[in-house]
């Protein structure tokens, strides 16, 4: 009986211990953390997807025939993984966790990639359309964000491949830090959506990189903007969504913005007038609901979960507000399963949200 009941036990601990280590994330201090297993979990999709070139879905103005190419020829740097932000994401996701996890085991695939994609000639070829007057607004704001983020990512990564990879990059960071400035110096109105062109989102993931890096044009010109759009906002229509699409909450992504432009106890009297809801510890946010995730547009909605979920941990950390820390956590649990579905529609891009739900800033 002892014998058996020793091997019983000793198959429970292996059971455990196998469990444990290949989980994707943990739970510690109330927060949900990525694993090493989860990391390279992740990142496996944007791999599968960085050089894969079709199907795939061009923003771009055609003003002549030149264009009527391989999009590989004029975004040689980021051309697969279906459209040209999700491809600049992936990459951000893969640098993000080979920083944090160096012993990655997709490490040297990571490093061959970007050996490829990230060179001088790439990036000046990548300038060109910006500089297309037709196509002066491609990927604004969402795709520009991003592209900071990830030349953010590789300028705080103290790793000789990346220094290089930062040095390429950065003539395209300052053409869409330029290129952003002058935007905003132009527009009269936000742009309240729950998908892509999201002004709050677009200038949130901008703001990092122009603070982090000293850029003071763009760090001015965004807290100026927002500023001047969301500063006298009350009562955010928080009933009204999700839309069918959104990806996106658009009084919790203008809710993320103002966290990081405006001191906290300033902060915190603002956020009581946009979302006072927020405060009240039986409020309650529903997961968005998915009923195809083979539906392109229907399958945002689990990419809202996840950025939902960011903004929520944001504001719960300024907040101190355990409530809204597990609001986060119910979306984050919600989606994480669902971010490798064996679905091209959200495993092109659902892994960049759950990295940066998990590991944002």
């Amino acid at each position: 009986m002892r014998k058996i009941t020793f091997v019983c036990l000793a198959l429970l601990l292996f059971i455990f211990s196998v469990s444990a280590q290949d989980s994707l994330y943990i739970s510690r201090n109330g927060q949900l953390l990525l694993t090493a297993s989860g990391a390279s979990h992740f990142a496996a999709l944007p791999l599968r997807c960085a050089e894969k070139e079709w199907p795939y879905k061009t923003g771009i103005t055609f003003s002549d025939s030149s264009l009527l190419t391989a999009p590989q020829n004029y975004h040689p740097a980021f051309f697969g993984c279906f459209d040209w932000h999700s491809s600049v994401h992936g990459h951000w996701m893969l640098a993000r966790l080979l920083r944090t996890f160096p012993s990655l085991k997709e490490g040297a695939a990571i490093r061959e990639l970007f050996n490829k994609h990230f060179t001088e000639k790439n990036m000046q070829q990548e300038i060109l359309i910006f500089k297309n007057k037709e196509n002066k607004g491609f990927e604004r704001t969402y795709g520009w964000a991003w592209l900071l983020q990830l030349e953010d990512e590789l300028l705080q990564w103290n790793d000789v491949d990346a220094k290089r990879w930062a040095a390429a990059v950065q003539p395209l960071a300052t053409t869409l830090s330029q290129l952003t400035v002058s935007y905003l110096d132009k527009l009269v109105y936000p742009i309240r959506v729950g998908e892509h062109s999201n002004l709050a989102f677009g200038l949130s993931m901008m703001y990092d990189y122009a603070l982090h890096q000293n850029d003071t044009s763009l760090s001015n010109a965004i807290q100026k903007a927002a500023l001047r759009f969301y500063a006298k906002d009350e009562n955010c229509p928080f009933s009204w969504e999700p839309g069918g699409n959104d990806f996106l909450s658009p009084c919790l992504e203008e809710a993320d913005l103002m966290r990081k432009v405006l001191p906290a106890a300033q902060y915190i009297n603002w956020l009581k007038k946009f979302m006072p809801q927020l405060f009240d510890p039986n409020f309650t946010i529903a997961p968005g609901k998915v009923n195809d995730r083979t539906d392109g547009k229907l399958i945002h909605l689990d990419g809202l979960n996840l950025s939902r979920a960011w903004c929520l941990k944001g504001i719960a950390a300024v907040t101190k507000n355990k409530h809204i820390l597990q609001l986060a956590n119910e979306h984050l649990n919600a989606a994480l399963p669902q971010v490798a579905s064996g679905n091209y529609e959200g495993e092109h891009w659902l892994a960049s949200f759950a990295v940066y739900a998990l590991m944002g800033k």
